[in-house]
């Protein structure tokens, strides 16, 4: 249905997509002026433009009696049309960027519902143009702290599942009950009612018992049945604020979703269509427990669909609100939120969810991306300025602690592993000055690397007391295949044999890993142990394989969860 201007006060009248109605006016502001503007913002609603709620609405009608109380003071006549630009140029530098965006917007529109010629010259390019008042330098989003997420994700479990558990209760009470005009106004029988009729109110129950809406109230009322069976606005606002924690899909997305976006592919999987106001439609799977909670809301949420007009039916978040003019309500007000929030002793900004869940979900589904990003569906400047630089302490220290240890395993990487063909301590000296000199390495310790008395699993270690994956001055704790890109190990040909083994190993763990998980786990020490086995001789091979023996995990020295199946 397409906006209808309102005359006797100037005003607009709209329905947006989801059935609310609206009706906004400008009062004490009369004139041609003021009528253009609401010409020009008819053509931006619902059916006809974007804008789709309330409150966007009531942004435009305070911009136009802002405007029109501007232009009366300077005693500017007439509509749009003759508007000189200086005028137009003088309200825009003084006014807010919201009003100076909106009114911009209107006097657009209403050029092109006139066929573009409503405008004085230089007009249109003057509210074409750019904005005189500066987008303020936006700040970054700050994830939640641990204790305030751990808070927030309590707060709305125990008020969603202690609605839940009241609501089934009800209904068992409401199966116990009977027609409260046969068998009296008991608990029961209240909810038996409330189960048939639907929500109502104290009136309309003692209508329906042929009795006063006191003689109700004085025996306990309806109203708390009502909360039990139908969930209220508080109950809704912490299944979406859940659901958010548990999806991170963004507050917008969340807020116009219907039963119609819910697409059940088997028993335990959801895949989740929603409108992100930045890149419009998208979609994704949903994790198993923001499935189970859809599933308690759908089931919670069962009766008051029921009762519902067929229009709103569709609606995922519909609920009945008991006081204002409209009861049936599909989508709460951001003021129910800080209410709720205010009862629980916090504050709540949705946007703040997304963050903290990009901030601590698991990202090894991106491993191998070809761009440095931590979400796809973000450029990198907008994870910049919104996500990285928002990390806590905790985080960044992490953070550079990847850093560092990346920076290490590309310098090891870049240098060629130390295999030695001979145990001959001459020959090594002789062959390899280099090594020798690089590595700070004395007579006593080439002799310790030739003899093996300095050996470990898969190669003979310069100095095990060097601290490089532990504290300096104990022995070095790191994993056998992490000596794969360490500087310090030397590979004989005593070492060929559990090299072989521990390629052994990383071909059983492929075959049980998912490829991302095992390239981000052993994926260096893979390509590694490859370079390290060619530089042997392909007869020193054949008989290390021979020794080798089984593929049996009891010949690595592993911990009990590195072994495999």
């Amino acid at each position: 249905m397409p906006a209808e201007l309102l005359k006797d006060p100037a005003g607009i009248s709209c329905v947006f997509s989801d059935g609310r109605r609206c009706r906004r006016t400008v009062d004490g502001e009369p004139g041609e002026l003021v009528r253009d503007l609401l010409e020009g913002l008819a053509a931006m609603v619902h059916p006809h433009g974007t804008i789709d709620a309330p409150d966007t609405l009531k942004t435009y009608t305070a911009a136009v009696a802002d405007m029109a109380m501007f232009m009366r003071e300077r005693r500017a006549c007439g509509g749009i049309g003759r508007l000189p630009r200086g005028l137009l140029a003088e309200y825009w530098m003084q006014a807010s960027r919201s009003r100076e965006s909106a009114t911009r917007r209107m006097v657009i529109s209403f050029n092109a519902a006139r066929g573009g010629g409503a405008l004085q010259p230089g007009v249109r390019e003057l509210a074409a143009g750019r904005h005189f008042t500066a987008r303020p330098a936006s700040s970054p989003l700050v994830p939640y702290t641990p204790e305030e997420w751990e808070r927030l994700h309590k707060a709305c479990r125990e008020t969603t599942d202690e609605a839940f558990t009241r609501h089934r209760r009800a209904l068992r009470s409401a199966a116990r009950g009977q027609d409260p005009r046969d068998g009296g106004w008991t608990a029961d029988n209240q909810r038996w009612l409330l189960m048939r009729l639907g929500p109502m109110s104290e009136e309309q129950a003692g209508a329906y018992l042929g009795f006063s809406s006191s003689w109700v109230g004085e025996r306990g009322g309806i109203r708390a049945a009502g909360d039990e069976l139908f969930p209220n606005i508080n109950v809704v606002v912490a299944y979406r604020l859940l659901l958010g924690i548990y999806t991170g899909i963004v507050p917008d997305g969340i807020a116009g979703l219907g039963i119609g976006d819910i697409d059940w592919a088997g028993d335990a999987a959801v895949l989740l269509s929603y409108v992100k106001g930045r890149t419009a439609a998208e979609s994704r799977t949903l994790p198993r427990r923001a499935v189970r909670l859809l599933e308690q809301w759908l089931e919670h949420s069962a009766l008051v669909r029921e009762h519902a007009p067929s229009a709103l039916r569709g609606s995922l978040w519909l609920y009945y609100a008991y006081s204002g003019g409209q009861h049936w309500q599909t989508a709460p007000e951001q003021s129910a939120q800080e209410r709720w929030a205010r009862g629980q002793g916090m504050s709540v900004d949705r946007r703040r969810i997304r963050t903290t869940y990009l901030s601590l979900r698991d990202r090894s589904r991106w491993h191998g991306s070809s761009r440095s990003a931590i979400d796809p569906n973000h450029t990198p400047a907008v994870e910049g300025d919104h996500y990285l630089s928002a990390a806590t302490p905790a985080q960044r220290e992490t953070l550079d602690t990847i850093i560092e240890d990346a920076q290490h395993d590309l310098l090891s990487r870049s240098h060629p592993p130390v295999v030695l063909a001979d145990e001959d301590a001459a020959e090594l000296a002789e062959r390899y000055p280099e090594l020798v000199a690089g590595l700070n390495l004395d007579d006593a310790t080439i002799a310790g690397l030739m003899s093996g008395e300095q050996d470990v699993f898969t190669a003979a270690c310069a100095d095990p007391l060097s601290g490089l994956h532990g504290p300096p001055g104990k022995p070095c704790p790191a994993r056998p295949w992490v000596c794969l890109l360490c500087p310090l190990a030397v590979f004989t040909p005593r070492h060929a044999a559990n090299l072989l083994r521990l390629k052994a190993f990383f071909a059983r763990h492929w075959n049980e890993m998912p490829s991302a998980q095992f390239m981000a786990v052993f994926g260096p020490y893979s390509t590694r142990i490859t370079q390290i086995l060619e530089r042997y001789p392909a007869p020193l091979l054949a008989a290390a394989a021979a020794d080798a023996g089984d593929d049996a995990d009891h010949q690595i020295p592993l911990r009990p969860e590195e072994r495999t199946t």
